[in-house]
């Protein structure tokens, strides 16, 4: 099949396709007009990959799995490599998480000290309110913190 079948059967966009031939992850034959002609066996290879990808693994840690990439990854029984793997990206997504955690607690305590009320922190009271008076740091464009 070409390119654009794949495509269509995966949901995967062409050039989506190609990155992951390049990173050496499916495989492709020439055909005489230079088209690609990936086998049937590419459908399944290319639900894989992205089922690994959605779940958090990145394309070079997927390089990982190549020689599983054919069956039904879903429900085989994940490697001692496979499950070192995972534990590392959830390692790696933990951390973002507890940044972005600390970055929207330091939000809402500016929030909260610019405008005090029993929800300063909740996005509702980001909006300041019409009664807010003539000059309040939001309608000047100062900064939090900045009155």
């Amino acid at each position: 099949m070409r390119i654009g079948e794949l495509a269509r059967r995966t949901g995967v966009s062409p050039r989506a396709l190609r990155h992951y031939e390049q990173a050496g992850l499916i495989e492709s034959t020439r055909a005489d007009n230079g088209y690609r002609v990936y086998g049937e066996g590419a459908v399944a290879r290319v639900s894989n990959i992205r089922y690994l990808l959605a779940a958090g693994l990145t394309l070079d840690d997927v390089s990982a799995f190549r020689s599983c990439l054919d069956g039904d990854i879903a429900s085989a029984a994940p490697s001692a490599r496979g499950l070192e793997i995972a534990r590392e990206r959830l390692a790696v997504l933990d951390a973002r998480i507890a940044a972005q955690t600390a970055a929207r607690n330091r939000l809402a305590a500016s929030l909260a000290q610019a405008y005090p009320g029993p929800s300063a922190g909740s996005p509702a009271a980001a909006q300041p309110s019409a009664q807010a008076g003539a000059g309040s740091s939001t309608e000047s464009g100062a900064p939090l913190g900045s009155r």
